[in-house]
């Protein structure tokens, strides 16, 4: 009979076509140069590829400046540089940071394992099943956003090449985004190759974040369910005791200290865990918080000045996905150190009071050590939680007030 797969996996498996297309390696360790040319030629390309982009961006905002062109065309190409220096950012990071990716899915991997190999229930099988529900579908939202927002950027230049035709006779070469290079990208030798160039560059920003952000969901939802599997067993480390078993407390205070050490086994593997997660997107974190208060000001500045639909259109979505981007990462951080808090009320549940004197003050070591939560960081600046959404949104309120009293004086 074959061996049921992981539930660990099943969820890494939804995310397989996003490390395999962004080139971002996630099911083989590196260790040759071989190796090395294999699993990153793809990665080597699309970092050329979007890198090309970036330069194209600044140089489109700094000759714009220079030129005088309009402040509101300048900006406008603001948030796309912004989302793409944060994409190579993610992906150099969770590069350079590999080793312990691995590490952490082979120690969730593990987790599960052990857990299949313990007494099932009806109330452990529903935890399990509600946060891998919610999982699921916070990733079918953000994969149909994300395919919605490729259509509406890439589609409508060309919707509007088509209107205007049918209108006019009039063949307009437009583009998804503004920023070009110093050829002209509007004579038709070179304007197909600008297109691709911009829509393949859209495409690798969606992927690489989608790749390092759905990843960090994941875990973050697997360490969870770990945690309250293991609040549950800790509710019911300590039995009410039977008639029979009254007759023998060596053998019941034996069987209940084994457990209690397995327990204990398993909530040092949680924090290990957490903390490695913290390791990897510790940084990332750090940049996504900065780069997420300028793009929400820039594509909200856009929205608000922008006089034609089209374009206003086109920025609301860039504006929901940002929003969506930053409260999904606050969010599941959040839930993880809410979570870990709860495995002391798990200890204080557990009919301590009538265990052995040594036991209790077992129990009460690990009460204390799990009020300390499981935090997830911005590099140590600030804690990524729900708070940090609002101040995200508070910084990027200011950035947009200073913002519209600048182009107001202009």
């Amino acid at each position: 009979m074959a061996e049921t797969k992981l539930l660990f996996d099943q969820s890494i498996q939804k995310l397989n076509i996003l490390f395999k297309f962004s080139g971002m390696n996630l099911k083989h360790k590196i260790k040759t140069p071989l190796d090395n040319i294999k699993h990153r030629w793809l990665f080597t390309f699309n970092f050329i590829w979007v890198f090309s982009a970036v330069i194209a961006c600044v140089y489109y905002i700094l000759v714009g400046f220079v030129q005088g062109k309009d402040f509101i065309e300048v900006t406008s190409v603001a948030p796309c540089l912004t989302f793409s220096m944060l994409a190579i950012f993610k992906s150099i990071f969770y590069l350079i940071n590999e080793d312990e990716v691995f590490n952490l899915i082979h120690g969730l991997r593990e987790l599960e394992a052990k857990g299949s190999e313990r007494a099932h229930s009806i109330e452990k099988e529903n935890i399990v099943k509600e946060d891998r529900d919610f999982l699921n579908t916070v990733i079918n939202v953000l994969y149909f956003l994300n395919c919605s927002m490729i259509v509406v950027f890439d589609m409508t230049p060309l919707v509007l090449i088509a209107v205007k035709y049918v209108r006019t006779k009039e063949f307009e070469m437009l583009l998804p985004y503004l920023d070009v290079w110093t050829f002209l990208p509007y004579k038709m030798k070179y304007w197909p190759i600008a297109y691709l160039h911009q829509v393949w560059s859209e495409c690798i920003v969606l992927l690489e974040m989608g790749a390092a952000d759905y990843l960090f969901f994941t875990c973050c939802t697997y360490i969870k369910i770990q945690f309250k599997l293991l609040k549950y067993d800790f509710t019911k480390l300590i039995a009410v005791p039977t008639d029979d078993e009254d007759s023998r407390d060596d053998i019941r205070d034996a069987d209940i200290k084994a457990k209690f050490t397995e327990l204990v086994k398993w909530h040092q593997d949680l924090i290990e865990c957490s903390n490695r997660l913290e390791t990897i997107y510790s940084m990332s974190n750090l940049l996504n918080f900065m780069s997420s208060s300028v793009v929400i000001c820039l594509t909200g500045f856009n929205v608000t000045i922008g006089g034609d639909i089209v374009v206003v259109i086109t920025f609301v979505t860039f504006l929901f996905m940002a929003l969506m981007q930053v409260f999904f990462l606050c969010f599941f951080a959040d839930m993880l150190m809410a979570e870990s808090t709860k495995v002391s009320d798990a200890v204080y549940n557990c009919r301590w009071y009538t265990a052995q004197r040594h036991l209790v003050k077992d129990l009460i070591l690990v009460q204390t050590r799990a009020q300390k939560p499981c935090k997830l960081t911005a590099f140590g600046f600030a804690d990524v939680n729900l708070r940090a959404f609002t101040r995200v949104l508070s910084t990027s309120w200011s950035y947009f007030a200073l913002l519209q009293s600048v182009y107001g004086s202009v």
